[in-house]
């Protein structure tokens, strides 16, 4: 996608309250009207997040902002809630205005490449913009990152899947927290590409693989970062796959007794359940 971003192109930055849309559902209107890059992005005082995304505006920027303002309406959104602004500088340079590196539980630090490196008792995590799932700011993958550091405190995992895995973050924190012979999945090309890329350059070693069902491998540590319904839908398959540890997420505080009973049902032993805002986490463990 870089090599056809002119510094001439207008932009438009696209905002709306995380409250009303969906990530995955964000994430494919964007992917729909061809944006350059997209984000979730907190205020650390108000607690609040909004996505954002940015687009190239063509010839005809009325038009442009005409067809994403009735894309986020077709998802829900009021006029009132859409803010869409004509950049004065690319999307790239908003892109990095806007997001900055930042702690994550007792040792993890999240970055985009541009900022600083982690400070010195932090483990640097360098993640950058694209279309995949997972830079560190939604309540989800900060859920998820402190429980991957908990159970690698406890004791590393031998081997990990991460499915779903986005843009690689919950595999390669685990790894620079000690976990080996991990396996990321991801039913989106693009987002195995960004993950392994991201992999690359954090200097770490994965199998990233394009698929939509779990393999059929045991694994000590087992992440999914999706959604209830897809959780739900693959209960047996990642019970199945889990030796020891199951972690999911991406679901909300109302969904967490659905989610719960249907991996019961598959054998596994509830451990806990976090929650952060309006979002939960699930701890699992198989006593096979």
């Amino acid at each position: 996608m870089q090599d056809i971003i002119s510094n001439n192109t207008a932009w438009l930055e696209l905002r709306l309250p995380e409250s009303i849309v969906d990530e995955q559902m964000f994430a494919q209107m964007c992917e729909h009207l061809d944006a350059a890059g997209l984000a979730l992005q907190s205020d650390a005082k108000s607690g609040l997040s909004e996505h954002v995304a940015w687009f190239a505006t063509g010839q005809d920027i009325q038009q442009t902002r005409a067809r994403i303002a009735a894309a986020a309406m077709l998802l829900g959104a009021q006029n009132s809630d859409i803010s869409l602004t004509l950049l004065n500088d690319d999307w790239e340079t908003a892109w990095q205005r806007d997001w900055h590196g930042m702690p994550i539980g007792e040792r993890l630090w999240v970055r985009p490449s541009f900022c600083d490196p982690a400070p010195e008792a932090r483990i640097d995590i360098v993640l950058d913009p694209g279309m995949a799932f997972g830079t560190g700011q939604h309540a989800t993958t900060q859920l998820c990152l402190r429980a991957i550091e908990d159970i690698c405190r406890q004791q590393k995992p031998q081997t990990m899947l991460d499915m779903g895995a986005g843009s690689g973050i919950l595999a390669i924190a685990a790894a620079k927290l000690g976990a080996r012979n991990i396996v990321a999945i991801d039913n989106d090309a693009d987002a195995v590409a960004a993950c392994r890329i991201n992999a690359e350059n954090n200097g770490v070693d994965m199998q990233s693989l394009v698929d939509d069902v779990p393999p059929q491998n045991k694994f000590d540590l087992v992440a999914a970062n999706i959604l209830a319904g897809p959780l739900i839908d693959m209960a047996a398959a990642l019970a199945g796959c889990t030796s020891g540890t199951l972690l999911l997420s991406g679901l909300l505080a109302t969904q967490v007794d659905d989610v719960r009973r249907s991996y019961e049902a598959s054998g596994m032993r509830h451990v806990q359940t976090d929650i952060q805002n309006e979002w939960a986490a699930l701890l699992f463990s198989c006593d096979c």
